[in-house]
């Protein structure tokens, strides 16, 4: 566990360098767009993440992949929706709860390519007898010029109690990395 988490804080400290060596200064009456150019794009991202949960969860680490839609509404401004595949691994044990998220929410640009984001949704259990359970996440990022998307989130789920595989309240670090198609 002490080498993945020296590995998260290792990929935060170098996704901070990359991110802050690209800062400009803001100048008043710029017209020019931060994200897309026009400010109204669609682009589809595909990518894979990895998760560490803290210690006091019942959960030991959670990867998967998904396919993520981007609405630009302006040059600071984003819709997204996405789905994909999650799997999440108990610890001490064989057990994995695994599921489909389905997710929606908002990207802001405060910072040229530099977004916060957070996503509200549902994850759709793949075993039998499992239910539903409810996914809410918040985090910052970076869209590189050429496609490539590195984001980091915390994401949390609050669990159907009435699931075969029922877990507490629980919640996982993640770092995803992406690369997105301007449509």
């Amino acid at each position: 566990m002490k080498t993945i988490t020296k590995l998260f804080a290792t990929t935060l400290t170098a996704f901070a360098l990359l991110t802050t060596t690209n800062l400009k200064a803001q100048t008043t009456g710029a017209t020019e767009s931060t994200t897309t150019g026009s400010g109204m794009a669609f682009k589809i991202g595909a990518g894979v993440n990895y998760g560490i949960f803290p210690d006091r969860s019942e959960m030991d680490y959670g990867y998967g992949a998904d396919v993520k839609l981007q609405y630009d509404l302006s040059p600071f401004v984003a819709v997204t929706a996405s789905g994909g595949y999650t799997r999440l691994k108990w610890k001490g044990s064989p057990l994995k709860f695994e599921f489909i998220p389905l997710l929606g929410g908002v990207r802001v640009f405060p910072i040229e390519r530099m977004y916060l984001a957070t996503e509200l949704g549902s994850g759709l259990a793949i075993k039998e007898g499992a239910n539903m359970n409810f996914i809410y996440t918040g985090g910052l990022g970076y869209e590189w010029k050429n496609g490539l998307d590195l984001g980091v989130k915390y994401e949390g789920y609050v669990n159907n109690s009435a699931s075969d595989l029922y877990f507490m309240k629980t919640g996982q670090f993640n770092l995803r990395l992406a690369y997105n198609f301007k449509l």
